[in-house]
């Protein structure tokens, strides 16, 4: 089987039961390390609800993140701006962002925006910056999707847990996640690399948090990034950046009685 990133040769590391019913072969490419299971012919089944019952941390990753995008986009990109969350789910992000002060958008085909509503983004506009958290790994064909979203903007943030290489056993690495069977491509840090070369990126990592972007963050942002405390920097920024930028939410309620 082929790496879906790279292309080179891939190795079966085991056969586990998806959707406890399903015995599916995972391999890993022996070149750039990603992991894919092999073809999903479970998906449909998967995602007769968008939201799966174990993603338990989605208000928490919603705040976390919320607060080290803001840090990002002060620090490498610019407040005023207009960005998208992609596969945004219910918009939960969207509206933090907004509450916070950023021009945000959202944009999911398979689930209803709830807490965003009327602030639906466009797949025909540009964007400064794109995030999307927690999808990559739901991608059937990673690079088909990439180059969608580069089609919106010059940078990526997203999320997404690390395989490591040797991959762990089933049993060892929660993120293999087959008890839902949305989870069926794993990203290595050389595998991001491969995907930056690809698209003509530069790429930056903190933990489980990626970047993908056209602009360079010159010596000191990739001394930062390097740094094991980068995640946490970020987080912890939020708390100095935030007085500078102005809320949206009360604009955004009278813009909707003037529309009224």
């Amino acid at each position: 089987m082929k790496c879906k990133i790279c292309q080179n040769e891939t190795k079966k590391i085991f056969n586990a039961k998806v959707l406890y019913k399903y015995d599916v072969d995972y391999f890993q490419c022996q070149t750039c390390s990603f992991g894919q299971t092999e073809s999903p012919y479970w998906i449909e089944e998967a995602y007769i609800s968008s939201m799966n019952l174990s993603d338990t941390g989605v208000m928490f990753r919603c705040e976390r993140m919320s607060k080290i995008t803001t840090s990002l986009l002060f620090l490498f990109f610019k407040t005023k701006g207009k960005f998208l969350d992609y596969a945004g789910g219910f918009g939960v992000f969207t509206r933090q962002m907004r509450d916070i002060g950023f021009d945000y958008y959202w944009q999911d085909p398979y689930t209803k925006n709830e807490i965003a509503r009327g602030f639906d983004g466009s797949l025909d506009d540009r964007y400064d910056v794109v995030t999307t958290f927690e999808s990559f790994e739901h991608f059937v064909d990673p690079i088909a999707e990439i180059e969608k979203i580069v089609k919106l903007t010059d940078t990526i943030v997203l999320t997404t847990d690390v395989m490591p290489k040797p991959a762990p056993a089933h049993a060892d690495w929660w993120y293999y996640a087959s008890e839902h069977g949305q989870h069926v491509s794993f990203y290595s840090i050389d595998s991001f690399k491969e995907i930056a070369k690809k698209f003509g990126m530069n790429y930056y990592n903190a933990m489980n948090v990626h970047i993908l972007t056209k602009k360079k963050f010159g010596i000191l942002g990739s001394l930062f990034f390097k740094s094991g405390f980068a995640k946490h920097l970020l987080y912890l920024g939020y708390y100095f950046f935030n007085p500078f930028i102005k809320s949206k939410s009360v604009d955004d309620m009278n813009s909707f009685y003037i529309k009224k």
